[in-house]
């Protein structure tokens, strides 16, 4: 088998629970993905996806499960909702020692950056989010009552000075120490300037169930069409239209100054909002809650400097100078959502 990461255990035994999967011949790790492991696999009869559950936080059987149920009702409704394969016994699922496992057909495709969407793919993008999103309200439970509150900027300020410390003290001190520095007290200055248009908690009336992490990474496209949405593992209940600024704020973020492509902004907005049948007030306070949870948010430094975890490195310069230029642009970017 090729490849360097560990090869999944019990290959061949795994994939005989699959009437129609073949013997495997190679056995390649996907690099992409930061919660759980992935193959694709070659066997006699085609290439696969060998997902690995190794997320705490997601690899309850349970959980995972809720997900496959959610992905097959999606595609059986025409959406490309990348659904698992049933073994011979109708399960998705196959708990292997302490990690379950669950085979997928392979979907040829590429990822694309909103910077590459025309503004007509802008549009479709929107549109296709709406539409996951009327579809899960659809095939999912009734999501339960409650609220999701703001983030608190009191605790965020503890977290900056930790942070900082973990900074100052990384040694070799590099260009990237120092512009989390840089970003850790220009935030800082941001939160307390700011610190009275705290955003409160959502109502459990706009909130339903969303893929939980729409993202360029997560959506491959075949030509100018969207092939497969992946990755479902935060599947989940919160407000929907956070969902789809949250989305609209990673896949038109310019790479090198931070700032949002608010043309294609607008195009996607609109054909979700129509799509999904949302009211732009909803999507204004939407922009809101987002812009506020993007001036607490500090995961990224959060693995690189707590977790010795460095694959977010990379989305750091971009993701810290949005939380600027939002602040900077905020009535611009609120229009672009609504209008």
């Amino acid at each position: 088998m090729k490849g360097t990461a560990p090869r999944p255990p019990a290959l061949p035994a795994l994939l005989r629970r699959y009437d129609h999967a073949g013997t495997p011949l190679t056995c390649d790790p996907v690099p992409r993905g930061l919660l759980n492991r992935g193959w694709r696999i070659t066997t006699t009869n085609g290439r696969f996806f060998l997902k690995q559950y190794v997320a705490a936080d997601t690899a309850d059987p349970g959980i995972i499960a809720r997900q496959h149920r959610a992905t097959r009702g999606l595609a059986r409704i025409g959406l490309p909702a990348a659904a698992p394969l049933p073994d011979a016994d109708g399960d998705t699922v196959t708990v292997l020692g302490a990690h379950g496992y669950a085979l997928f057909p392979w979907i040829e495709g590429r990822h694309r950056e909103g910077t590459e969407l025309t503004g007509t793919q802008s549009r479709r993008l929107g549109a296709l989010l709406g539409l996951v999103h009327t579809g899960l309200a659809g095939i999912q439970p009734a999501p339960p009552a409650g609220q999701h509150p703001s983030a608190d900027a009191d605790r965020t300020h503890a977290q900056i000075d930790q942070l900082l410390a973990l900074v100052r003290g990384h040694r070799p001190h590099d260009s990237f120490d120092a512009l989390a520095e840089h970003r850790l007290l220009e935030r800082r200055t941001l939160l307390r300037e700011h610190a009275h248009r705290r955003p409160p908690a959502a109502d459990g009336r706009v909130s339903g169930w969303v893929h939980g992490d729409f993202h360029p990474l997560n959506l491959l496209y075949r030509g100018d069409e969207p092939a497969a949405i992946i990755d479902w593992d935060r599947l989940g209940v919160h407000p929907r239209a956070e969902e789809a600024v949250r989305a609209a704020a990673i896949f038109f973020v310019h790479p090198v100054d931070g700032r949002l492509d608010l043309p294609k902004v607008r195009a996607y907005a609109r054909a979700y909002r129509r799509t999904a049948g949302v009211a732009a007030q909803e999507v204004a306070a939407a922009v809101h809650r987002v812009w506020w949870e993007r001036l607490n948010d500090f995961w990224m430094l959060h693995w690189r400097y707590q977790r010795r975890d460095q694959r977010s490195d990379p989305l750091f310069p971009a993701a810290s100078a949005l939380a600027v230029w939002w602040t900077q642009e905020y009535g611009r970017v609120r229009d672009a959502f609504t209008e």
